[in-house]
């Protein structure tokens, strides 16, 4: 490796819960974004996403569990871990950058609970590892999300227009990056739009048995019904002024059963009337993303399983204004599905450095701070 350059190791488990993307990246002496060297991914059998997705709400033993699934996720991260540095050959690894499972995002009391179990993660790879991203943030009166901005910004805005950096997951955020050639760089805006995939996956794994709609095939069977899509913008949420974050603590499957009831979903619907539900969800996340975007945005860049849905990705174009581009965010040499990873790994360095990863006023938090805790290797 050049001298001063570093690689890092960034790992992300999303709300999908799907499981964990890791990518192996390479940084500059100051922070220069050089790009990935290796992408790796590995599902969470069923019976760790089934007890993930019930963490997500209050039930017996609580703490006992939470624990059991912590360490669960850290193998989950070391068996990626380990892909990546035989990616890394020779090149020594400055730290790993994980962000660990979201079960509880609660910034107004003061707390976001990401499982993990950093020390068994740095125990079981041999190599420093930065986690409890969040914390920070909150701490300091943030919303603790989102954090990608920063880095959306680093690799992501464009000389000459404003960018939009669509990152649907399970909950979608957006970054608004003014244009890099600006006589004076103005900080990335952004926030949580509302539902990415899960409603739409909730519905589906309800209804076909499926964890989630592939390529939107089902949605683009059914009918948007306006009448439901305007329930389903009536959320409280949507009209929030930014900052403001969100998950599955809002967007759950008591959200969706009660906006069903007051759309007149029976319970038992119809084929017709599922496919209807699923096309109207989709909508919902796609014209809550577009309303989120600001004037004067030329181009949306979207990343997260949700680029990998055609019939999303068309919705977006339908609503976009003529004048807006969208596309994935392969088209500036970052597939989707290694954005958060590697926006974890720069986190990292940021927290190596002493350098604030947080942006105040996407998160609303005092000031600048230098986020996560650092969890060193198992050799002195």
């Amino acid at each position: 490796m050049t001298h001063g350059h570093q690689a890092l190791i960034g790992l992300m488990s999303g709300t999908s819960m799907d499981g964990v993307d890791g990518v192996l990246a390479r940084m500059g002496p100051d922070g220069q974004w050089l790009g990935v060297m290796a992408h790796a991914y590995e599902p969470f059998d069923e019976a760790l996403r089934a007890e993930l997705l019930a963490l997500n709400r209050s039930g017996p033993d609580e703490l006992h569990r939470s624990a059991m699934a912590a360490q669960a996720i850290s193998r989950a991260y070391a068996s990626v871990t380990h892909q990546l540095m035989d990616a890394a050959k020779s090149d020594p690894i400055a730290a790993i950058g994980a962000h660990g499972q979201t079960v509880r995002h609660r910034p107004e009391l003061g707390y976001t609970l990401q499982l993990l179990a950093p020390a068994l993660l740095a125990e079981l790879t041999g190599l420093d590892v930065v986690a409890d991203f969040r914390s920070r943030d909150v701490a300091a009166g943030g919303q603790g999300a989102p954090l990608v901005p920063i880095f959306h910004q680093a690799v992501f805005a464009h000389p000459d227009h404003a960018v939009a950096a669509l990152n649907i997951g399970g909950i979608a955020n957006v970054s608004l990056l003014a244009p890099s050639d600006a006589a004076q760089l103005q900080a990335p805006l952004g926030f949580d739009c509302g539902p990415g995939n899960v409603l739409m996956d909730l519905w589906c794994q309800r209804h076909r048995g499926q964890p989630y709609d592939a390529n939107g095939v089902w949605a683009q069977s059914g009918q948007v019904q306006a009448d439901w899509l305007a329930l389903a913008l009536a959320e409280p949420y949507f009209a929030l002024p930014a900052p403001k974050s969100t998950g599955r603590d809002l967007f759950h499957s008591g959200w969706l059963d009660d906006w069903l009831r007051r759309c007149g979903v029976p319970d038992t619907p119809s084929a017709s009337q599922a496919a209807d539900v699923q096309a109207t969800l989709c909508d919902l996340t796609a014209l809550s993303c577009i309303q989120a975007l600001e004037t004067g945005i030329d181009e949306v860049l979207v990343c997260g399983g949700g680029a990998l849905n055609g019939h999303l990705m068309n919705r977006l174009r339908l609503h976009a204004p003529a004048e807006v581009t969208v596309h994935d965010s392969s088209a500036r040499g970052l597939p989707p599905m290694q954005v958060e990873a590697a926006a974890f790994a720069w986190l990292a360095w940021a927290t190596l450095h002493r350098r604030a990863g947080n942006v105040p006023a996407v998160t609303g938090a005092a000031g600048p701070r230098v986020l996560g805790a650092v969890y060193p290797a198992t050799t002195a």
